[in-house]
């Protein structure tokens, strides 16, 4: 038989019930629709949580403070009291040659009222160094400079979606008054939109000078954390090496499980989140996958039922000379087209969904053509497993036997 007069037969027997063939690949349409969407999904959300990380850049550590005795895994406790980040540490950090830049920070929330108009934000104080360290660009104005830090300067630099949130779009906020508790801070520049950077989110913050936020929100000389970045990030291991080292000394501690400290290298959070990330997505997807099972078995069933009800019309085939291999390649055909079928609007199907999902989560959808044809591949092996037992059980009738079927 001749490959299109096989497609022709086989689109004339699967249109010739249609509305048994559409429930018999509703299986497929809902795993294949099942493993696209939360392979969209997950896929998406590792390329902005990569995105997030590799914004806060790969060559860079951070340091934060922590209770001695929670330093790291198999940290054990200690009686210690807790030895907090200073401005003084932050110094030592910046004479280690690998280190390029050291940007300390505090942090705090606070209530921001302009006019009418008050948000909650977080008041990160920061020196001058934090615009470069984190490698912010400043939209509108000005940074905070050296000199806000000294004098305790009451300014402030507001986030792209602060600025927004506090003046809307049509009011320029620079040289505008903003009052926070006992503050009064005047806007003196608006970031660029950066979205979230490492662990914090600078569009929905302000900054502050420093000193100001140590005296005026904090009311402590601690930091919250270092951010530092590394001059070869080929050498970033060694580099946290000589920060642990560095920090270790300054708060007289001789055993690194007791460290008051931790620290965070964003290449290997990276790769972490990489292999988290990635194995999640593949058990949801595996999870999803277990419908095609269903739809599998869905289709060998109608297989089956199709070879019963066109006994006779298969006897009647191997009585005029169709041999065995041209009845079950009819039939296995069928169960492949089936399947494709199938296939092509789960692909579909699942594809708006993680579109719809996607918006509704305010995160994005990345369908790739990976996906698309490792779909593809499993309803055809699907088509040919569960299509093998009903093509062979019909090319093995007798035909005299089948022409005597009622």
């Amino acid at each position: 038989m001749r490959f299109a007069d096989l497609i022709s037969e086989t689109f004339h027997s699967l249109t010739s019930n249609k509305v048994r063939s559409g429930l018999t690949i509703l299986g497929i349409v809902v795993g294949i629709a099942s493993v696209i969407a939360m392979l969209a999904i997950g896929t998406g959300s590792q390329a902005s949580i990569e995105s997030s990380i590799e914004a806060a850049g790969s060559n860079i550590l951070s340091v934060s403070s922590s209770a001695r005795g929670f330093g790291g895994p198999g940290v054990r406790m200690s009686d210690s009291a807790v030895q907090s980040l200073t401005r003084e540490d932050a110094a030592a950090l910046a004479q280690i040659d690998l280190i390029s830049g050291v940007a300390p920070e505090s942090s705090g929330q606070g209530q921001l009222v302009a006019g009418e108009t008050n948000a909650s934000a977080t008041l990160l104080g920061v020196t001058a160094d934090y615009q470069t360290v984190k490698n912010l660009e400043v939209a509108s104005g000005a940074f905070i400079t050296a000199r806000d830090d000294e004098k305790y300067g009451q300014v402030v630099v507001l986030g792209a979606t602060l600025a927004e949130d506090l003046y809307g779009t049509d009011i320029d906020p620079i040289g505008k008054t903003i009052r926070s508790g006992n503050m009064l801070l005047t806007v003196v520049g608006v970031l660029a939109e950066k979205g979230t950077s490492g662990m914090t989110n600078v569009d929905s913050s302000a900054l502050i000078p420093l000193s100001t936020q140590q005296r005026y929100v904090s009311g402590s000389d601690s930091l919250s954390g270092i951010t530092l970045t590394v001059s070869d990030d080929t050498q970033m291991d060694a580099a946290e090496g000589f920060v642990t080292d560095t920090l270790l000394a300054r708060h007289g501690i001789t055993d690194s499980t007791a460290a008051d400290f931790r620290i965070q290298n964003m290449a290997d959070m990276l790769e972490t989140v990489s292999t988290v990330t990635g194995t999640f997505t593949t058990l949801l997807a595996a999870i999803a996958s277990i419908s095609l099972l269903v739809g599998g078995i869905g289709i060998m069933n109608m297989m089956l039922t199709t070879v019963t009800e066109r006994t006779r019309e298969i006897g009647l085939r191997k009585a005029i000379g169709a041999d065995d291999n041209v009845i079950s390649s009819q039939f296995l055909a069928e169960s492949i087209v089936l399947t494709l079928l199938g296939g092509v609007i789960g692909i579909l199907t699942g594809w708006a969904i993680a579109a719809v999902a996607a918006n509704l989560l305010s995160t994005q959808a990345i369908v790739s053509l990976n996906s698309i044809g490792l779909a593809v591949g499993v309803c055809a092996v699907i088509g040919v497993v569960f299509g093998y037992y009903p093509a062979r059980r019909a090319a093995a009738m007798s035909p005299i036997e089948a022409l005597r079927y009622q």
